[in-house]
Parts: C-alpha cells; sequence; structure tokens
C-alpha cells in the first residue's frame, strides 16, 4: 500500500534541493525574469553536482531518472520509493524557487525523459551526459499529439525529416532535440516516431526565441525542418509502423513526465501559500486549522480553502508518482495529478496576489511573477481540457474516437 509521508531516505534529498531553493533560485529569480533569454550560467555549477549524484546509467532529466533506474525496496509489502517519487519531492521544493530556473538546468531536459522512455541500451549510452529538449508541438498540432504534420521519409541510411516545431522548452541550449515525426499521415498515430536530432544539424533551423508572460528563465524555440537528415539509428523504439500499439511507446514518456509537471506546479503552489501566510501574520491575521473557516476572518477562511486544495494536488501527485516507481499503469493519476495541481497552481496564485493586496501586485515580492509563471503549469504537456478527456475516456472506457 502506498504510504505518503515522506520516506526518510529521500530526507536529504529534499533538504538538498530546498536549500537550492532558497539560496540558488530565488536570488537570482528576478534577474532572470527582467532579462529574458540570457542564459543563468550560475546554474552550470548547479548541473555538475546534478551529474555528480547520478550513477553512469543515468540520462539526467526531470522524468528520465524514473524510467530505466531500478527503484530500492522498502517496507514489508516490497513497496518501492524509487526515483520517480525521488524527483517529484526535489521538483517540488526546486520550484519553490523558481520553475524557469529549474528548466534551465543543463541535461535536465524534458528530451532526456523521452530517450529514457524508449531509447535501447546503446542509444542511451550514446547520449547519456547530453541536453536533450522535446519538439512536438506545431502550428497546426498543438493539444492533439497524433494530428503531428512533420514528415520522416527513409531515404538510405538516413531519415529525411521535413516540418516546423514550435513551443521547444530549452530549444536553444540543448544539444540535442527529440523530434516527433510522421512515418505515413495516412496511418494516424500508429506512424508517430520520435527521433534524436542534433542541435547543430544544419537541417535544424531556429526560427525565433518566443517572448512569454512567465518562466521567462527558460528559453522557448521554435524550428523549422528543411531536409534535416537523420541517422536511421537515431530513431527511438521500432522502425515500423505498429497499426495496434505504435504511439503507446511515444505517449509512455507523458506518463512519467505529467507527474513531474505536476509537481511543478505543487511546489509554486506551496511557495504561493507559504509567501502569503507570512503577509497574513504581518497584517494579524491569523489562521487556524482547528476551527471552523465560518468562523474565522474572511482571509484566513480564504486561506484554508487554498490550502486544502493544494493537499489534493500534493497527494495526487505522490500517488501518480508512487505508481509509476512500483510498476503499476498511472496513465489516469498522471492526468488527474496534472490537471488537479495546474488548475490549483493557477487559482491560488492570483488568489494570493489578491490578498496580497498592492504588496502582492508589485515587484518587491515574487507573488506577481509566480502568479505569471503558474500559468504554464495548467498547459504544457497537455492543457487541462486535455488532461480532462484523458480521465473521462479512462473511466468511461471510451476510445479517442468514442470521446472527443
Amino acid at each position: 500500500m502506498i504510504d505518503l509521508e515522506v520516506p526518510r531516505k529521500l530526507g536529504p534529498l529534499v533538504a538538498q534541493a530546498r536549500q537550492v531553493a532558497d539560496e540558488v533560485f530565488r536570488p537570482i529569480s528576478r534577474k532572470y525574469d527582467r532579462d529574458e533569454h540570457a542564459r543563468p550560467k550560475e546554474l552550470d555549477m548547479l548541473a555538475a553536482v546534478i551529474d555528480g549524484m547520478n550513477d553512469g546509467s543515468d540520462l539526467g532529466g526531470a522524468g528520465a531518472t524514473g524510467v530505466h533506474r531500478s527503484a530500492d525496496r522498502e517496507g514489508p509489502q516490497g513497496n518501492r520509493n524509487g526515483s520517480n517519487l525521488s524527483t517529484a519531492l526535489s521538483v517540488m521544493e526546486l520550484c519553490r524557487g523558481d520553475v524557469g530556473l529549474l528548466l534551465s538546468v543543463p541535461r535536465q531536459g524534458l528530451g532526456n525523459s523521452a530517450i529514457a522512455a524508449v531509447a535501447d541500451d546503446a542509444q542511451r549510452e550514446r547520449y547519456a551526459g547530453r541536453w536533450a529538449a522535446m519538439a512536438i508541438t506545431e502550428p497546426e498540432a498543438g493539444s492533439d499529439s497524433a494530428a503531428i504534420r512533420t514528415t520522416a521519409v527513409l531515404d538510405g541510411d538516413e531519415y529525411v525529416l521535413n516540418g516546423e516545431k514550435i513551443y521547444v522548452t530549452a530549444g536553444e541550449r540543448a544539444d540535442l532535440i527529440v523530434v516527433w515525426a510522421t512515418l505515413d499521415r495516412a496511418q494516424g498515430r500508429a506512424a508517430i516516431k520520435s527521433f534524436v536530432v542534433e542541435r547543430s544539424n544544419p537541417g535544424l533551423v531556429l526560427d525565433r526565441l518566443e517572448h512569454k508572460l512567465g518562466i521567462r528563465a527558460s528559453d522557448t524555440a521554435a524550428f523549422r525542418l528543411e531536409d534535416c537528415r537523420v541517422p536511421r539509428e537515431d530513431l527511438l523504439g521500432p522502425p515500423g509502423i505498429e497499426v495496434t500499439n505504435g504511439f503507446a511507446g511515444a505517449m509512455q514518456t507523458f506518463d512519467n513526465t505529467r507527474p513531474l509537471v505536476a509537481a511543478m506546479a505543487v511546489g509554486l503552489t506551496r511557495a504561493c501559500l507559504e509567501e502569503t501566510r507570512r503577509l497574513l501574520g504581518d497584517a494579524g491575521v491569523e489562521v487556524d486549522w482547528d476551527r471552523p473557516a465560518a468562523l474565522q476572518t474572511a482571509a484566513a477562511a480564504e486561506y484554508l480553502a487554498m490550502d486544502a486544495d493544494y493537499e489534493a494536488a500534493y497527494l495526487l501527485t505522490l500517488q501518480a508518482a508512487w505508481m509509476a516507481d512500483n510498476g503499476k499503469p498511472n496513465s489516469l493519476q498522471a492526468s488527474m495529478a496534472k490537471a488537479k495541481a495546474g488548475r490549483t497552481c493557477v487559482d491560488v496564485a492570483l488568489r494570493c496576489v489578491r490578498l496580497g493586496g498592492a504588496l502582492g501586485y508589485g515587484e518587491d515580492l515574487l507573488l506577481e511573477k509566480w502568479a505569471r509563471d503558474a500559468k504554464i503549469l495548467d498547459i504544457f504537456e497537455g492543457t487541462q481540457q486535455i488532461q480532462l478527456l484523458i480521465v473521462a475516456r479512462q473511466l468511461l472506457g471510451l476510445s479517442s474516437a468514442q470521446l472527443r
């Protein structure tokens, strides 16, 4: 049975992540929010420390460590508290500091998670120690990943990729780009494959860097693929079109990374609540968890409601990560955690700005920045609406064709 207390063995990791958030991320948070697209060089040393903590087989990345690393068994029932749970807990703490800076730590990209999910041993060894970004979204294919139009045509020993990719997190700074493309658009989902493309490939053209509402420390790139030639050994997963289960390998990445995006939202929510509690205390407003909300001030009652939402998102996120560590199918729980945590983060951040009044709206504190950062956590890795659609399909036992 799942135990939602933080395992003792993960205590030092959580403490270290909290220290990084307080002493590394927060002091430079406002600086890189204002200086958009500047590379946070202060994170290079942090990345080196993370590399030193990982074992030689680890690809790094928020979700990569949870796919191929063996989990440690704990307890009489053989429960595993492995690297999905440890990564989720550390991500929560780091995002108390700054979400954009977490996304800017070298060699910790979403593309690393995709590689770890479906790469073979030779590929994992070849890409080890490199920073990989993920290129899925296109102008005509946002929430519906199966509608991808970028094509991949086999030409001898190489695939030739043509298309356009947008909203590629860490696209400019990464060493590798994992590009999703179709072998045959007529075959739909079954023909979607992912390819590892060298960032230096002349056929991968950087169009622009996006100016964004939040997470400004993280670069977000748009690319064109113009006869981009990729060696056939850089195809992730089997080369053929699998009509019955061809999309599963690509989608497996999301089952591991959606709980981690939920963890980002949980961490940012916690930051907003902690700062708001401090402001309320300074204003003489006491929050008492032992008294009914109706018997407390309006501000205290609102705080209690937000804290309850936070707890629900936190527990759902831990459940989804724990299930991944224990080899249990977690697509439903991953989407539930992502939907709940993303919506809660946006709602709590805006309400905390309101409770903070002039202080919440100004730049003297980080509340206004956190409110801007929060929105992306309800969008990327599948929007709120897509997550609810996935949840409904699974609960009702309907296919994507039956429930759109």
